[in-house]
Order: structure tokens, then sequence, then C-alpha cells
């Protein structure tokens, strides 16, 4: 046998795996498989490369990959975590610098072996490094280092000094969230201004902006600010240079609506955030049953005019599908409206005007999906006389509206919030998923999954996704939901500071409902502090004096176990009753 060349070098390494990869395989094969492709393509492969790294194979559950330097092995292991944050599936990687053997189709030797070891003591969505790597980036790379010692590892002689880069809902966490934004182009649609003299018509501008909003959002290369946070500026006097500021967005688009009898005027304006110049505008005269034609144009436009940034994205883009009547629009368009204001009158006149819509045109998805939503909140606020009814009728909308069109991630969104009701959690997890990919920038959709993620014990990845939909709707009108998510799930990591973090910025919130105030005197009871409890408990005594532990836990879908004991103990210890 002919003698086969081998190279010896100092390399840095970066192992890596999916955690609970056979367990994800024995419940969702098809689907654990997507989500790893989808990683790979969309993640790996261009942070790999963008790194100057060499992957020198790929596994069924992982990948080993080459780096010339240490420096940009971390720096490219962040950048992946970061990318990989709306995934179902959470990474673990390892990164060590020593010697490999090379023997052209493979490496080896104890600078692969380590780096492996280091890969399973990283916690899942994490990276840990060796002490020769800690060595050469602690000064020149910006990130938390977290020492865990010197740690006996199978088949390596000798301890290995290991330190974890945390990735969580702590400062850590909002590095990563700026990364991956950083890597998009960033968009916020300003509520159009309703030029037409009619308070009643404010809806239709309402209802162009937002559907501009959902296609621009549909692209995937675009990271853009929802709609509940850019509509708080409605009615307001605007500097854009300063909008762009703090929503952290490149661009901003704004615009008016002038609706007058069968016709209407729409302009458009795209202007660069951070210098203010206007980069492209323009006005749009239409017979009303154009009106989604110049949705589509003006999105177009916009792509078109950002284009220069996506030179090396594919343009993909899926329109909506309008409905025949405008009636059932408009309909919809009132029923958001109501929707969120989240008072029991309001779900009311919200379902009354989603069912209008349907009536108007009965394969319109986001009407039905409107239902399912209100049916949801009915639940979720405890105003339901028949729970399960409730459930079973969301359920039945939701299906209804991924019937009519299961390209709409609104209706994947609805669909697995019943399910979630229906303590269907992995159903539930699929169905969020889906929605972000129809949708990456919808930050209820993050918002769900972390809140699905929290239910099923995945708290790391909870707190990733929960920060995700902060980040891409600061200003939500539900924000204070994300937050009081955010609270408990930090409570049942036992990060009690974190948890007062986030349920005081829930409190802060303008529309805080009912329910928020309960995790505010849970979290008070569990972490000494009484002052919370007290604003906790005297608001639920005022204003739902009869609400119970059990109502809350049903409304949160907490499942029988530790958590809920810890939970329980502590509701029962800010004096609600069992119920």
């Amino acid at each position: 046998m002919a003698d086969r060349e081998v190279k010896r070098r100092l390399a840095a390494i970066l192992a890596a795996d999916v955690a609970g990869y056979t367990r994800l395989m024995e419940s969702d094969s098809e689907g654990t498989v997507a989500a790893w492709q989808d990683a790979r393509e969309d993640v790996i492969k261009p942070s790999v490369a963008e790194y100057s790294g060499t992957i020198v194979k790929l596994t069924g559950d992982g990948f080993l990959v080459e780096f010339p330097t240490v420096q940009d092995a971390v720096n490219c292991a962040i950048a992946m975590q970061s990318g990989l944050v709306s995934s179902s599936l959470d990474f673990r990687f390892g990164i060590n610098l020593g010697d490999i053997i090379d023997d052209g189709e493979d490496i080896h030797g104890e600078g692969v072996n380590v780096a492996a070891r280091l890969e399973g003591l990283a916690k899942p969505g994490g990276i840990c490094i060796s002490g020769d790597v800690f060595n050469q980036v602690k000064n020149r790379i910006e990130a938390t280092f977290e020492d865990m010692g010197a740690q006996e590892v199978k088949n390596v002689s000798g301890p290995v000094q290991a330190y974890a880069i945390s990735f969580s809902g702590s400062s850590t966490g909002s590095k990563t969230i700026e990364h991956l934004v950083a890597s998009k182009p960033s968009i916020a649609v300003l509520p159009f201004d309703n030029l037409s003299g009619d308070p009643e018509q404010e809806y239709f501008s309402d209802g162009i902006s937002e559907d501009i909003i959902t296609a621009l959002s549909r692209i995937r290369q675009f990271f853009v600010i929802a709609r509940n946070t850019t509509f708080t500026y409605k009615g307001h006097a605007v500097d854009v240079q300063a909008i762009a500021s703090e929503l952290g967005v490149r661009y901003v688009l704004e615009g008016s609506v002038r609706k007058s009898g069968n016709r209407v005027r729409i302009t458009g304006q795209l202007i660069d955030g951070g210098s203010g110049n206007h980069i492209w505008a323009e006005k749009y005269d239409r017979e009303l049953e154009d009106v989604f034609a110049v949705q589509d144009e003006i999105t177009q436009t916009v792509v078109g005019a950002i284009g220069p940034e996506l030179d090396r994205a594919e343009r993909e883009r899926a329109l909506l599908i309008p409905p025949e009547s405008l009636d059932a629009w408009d309909f919809y368009q009132r029923g958001l409206w109501h929707i969120y204001r989240f008072t029991r009158d309001d779900n009311f006149k919200a379902e009354e005007l989603f069912r209008k819509s349907v009536s108007a045109h009965s394969r319109f998805a986001p009407a039905h999906a409107g239902i399912s939503f209100a049916k949801f909140n009915k639940v979720f606020m405890g105003e339901s006389d028949d729970r399960q009814r409730d459930i079973a009728e969301a359920f039945k909308a939701g299906q209804s509206a991924v019937n009519c069109d299961d390209k709409d991630p609104f209706a994947h969104w609805v669909l697995a919030r019943a399910l979630l009701l229906r303590e269907e959690f992995d159903r539930a997890i699929a169905g969020f998923e889906t929605a972000i990919h129809l949708n990456p920038s919808f930050a209820h959709g993050y918002y769900m999954l972390g809140w699905a993620l929290m239910l099923t014990g995945k708290n790391d990845a909870a707190l990733r996704n929960l920060n995700i939909a902060l980040r891409l709707s600061p200003h939500d009108p539900i924000a204070f939901g994300m937050m009081g998510i955010c609270a408990i799930t930090n409570l049942l990591s036992g990060e009690m500071n974190l948890a007062v973090d986030w349920i005081e910025r829930g409190l802060r919130q303008t529309n805080a409902h009912k329910v928020i105030y309960v995790v505010a005197a849970l979290v008070g009871a569990m972490a000494d502090r009484d002052d919370l409890m007290k604003i906790g408990s005297e608001y639920i005594s005022r204003h739902a004096p009869d609400y119970s532990c059990a109502e809350f836990l049903h409304a949160l879908a907490i499942q029988p176990g530790a958590d809920r004991q810890l939970l329980l103990d502590g509701l029962r210890k800010a004096g609600l009753p069992d119920g």
C-alpha cells in the first residue's frame, strides 16, 4: 500500500452538535431534518464563509470547522448562534486551539478531541472555549466569559480549562440580537397619514400601512419593525432620523392616503434614517379596486430602492391575496383596531366585525384568524363562561384561516395559539415556527414561540425568542405580555433579579392587563420584594377579586410538575385563592 501524506499543524477548531437530536428525530423526524437544512444553508455555511472557515465535515446532527485564527472561530460562533436564535434546534459549540493531523479527507488529533469535549460542556444555544482560546481572544472580542474551571473530559489526558460565552436574556443577549439585526437591511413603516378629512376613514389609511408592512415582512432578507410599534407614532409630529435611531433601523417609509369617492391617492417616500436623505418618492392615483396593486407596486419599488444591499440575497416575495370584496377588508381592519384594546367590550366588537368580514368574503383568511384571536383573548383574559367551547372555536377558526391561505403567517400563528390552549405543545411550537418562516419579522411569532418553549422547559431558547420579539416591536401593545413571560421564564430559571427587572418594565406599559399584575405579585412573593407583591395584590383585589391561581395557571397553560408547583406556591404566598 502506498504511503499516504499527512500534515500536522496548529489550528482553531470549532465542533458543533444539536442538543437532544435523537429525541427530536423520534418526535418529528421530517421537521427536525428540515430545521437542520434551514440552519445549515441559511446561517452555518454563510457564516463560516464570512469568517474564512473551512467546513471539514457535516454529520447528521453537527459539523466540524477549521479556522485560520481563534478570533475568526469565536466571532463566527457568535454570529452563528445569533443567526440561529429563531431555529427550533439548539446548537452547542466547542472551540479549541491545538495540534491537528490532516489526512486530506478528515482531521484528527487532540486539538479536535478537546473541541468535541468542550462542545459537550456547552449549554444548548451556548459556546464553550478552551483556556488557550480564551487567552487569545479575551482582550479582542467584546463578550462575557464565564470561568468554568478545569474540566475532566473523556479521552483527554489532564484537565481542560473551560470558559462559557453566555447567550441568554441578559446583556449578552442584547448583543446577540443586535448582531442579527445588523446583518439585514432594516426598515420601519410609519402609519400613513389620512388626508381624507374624514376621521371615519382612518382605518383605511391604517390598513394600507399595515398591508405594506406585511408584504415587506415576508421578504426574508428584511428586518421590519412590527406594525404595533410603528403605530405608536401615529398622530405625532415625527423626526424621521430620531425614530430611525430609536428603533435601530436604516430606513423609514412614510406616506399619506387621500380617499374620495371611488378614487384613492397614495403617496410614499423612503428615507435614509442616518442622513435623512430621500431615496425614493412616488404618488399613485388609482380606482379603489386597484388598491392592492398599488400596495404591491410600492413594495416592489421599495425593494428595488434598497436593492444594492441585497446583491447576494434572492429576491423572494410572497404577496397577500386580497379579498374579492373590499367590504371584507374594511370589516377586518376595523376589527383589528378593537382587538388590541384588550377590553371585554372591544374584544366582543372585534369578533363581531371579523364575522362580518367572513360573511362578506368567506375565503378571506385574516378574518377567520381574527375570530380565533378574539376567542383566545376571551380565554386568556379570564372572561369565558365556557373555556373548552371557546378553545374549540379558536381552534376551528384557526384551521379555517390556514385552509383559506396556508401561506399566511397570521393564520398559522392563531392556530398555534389555540393548540397551546389545548396543551398540544409540540404542534404549537411547529406552528409558531411556520409563522416565523413565512414572516421572519413577525414579532408576535417570536413572542408566542418563546412562551411555548418556556412551557416545555427550554428557558434559554425561550428568552432568545422573547428578546427578538421585543427588538422587533419595542412599543407593542402586548409588550407587557412579552415582558411578563420574560419575568416568569427567569423566575423558573432562578434568575430573580432579571425576573424583577422584567416585571418592573412590564408594569410601566400603559395598557398592562390584569395578568401582568398577577405576575408582579408572583415575582414579588418569590423574590422577597414586598413592594411588588403589594402592587400586584392590591390591583387584583380592586379590579379582579375573584381571580384565582387556577385561572392564572390555565391562562398560561402551565403544566403539572415542579414548575407549576413552584408558581402555585408563589401565587398562594401573594394571597391569590386556589380557585
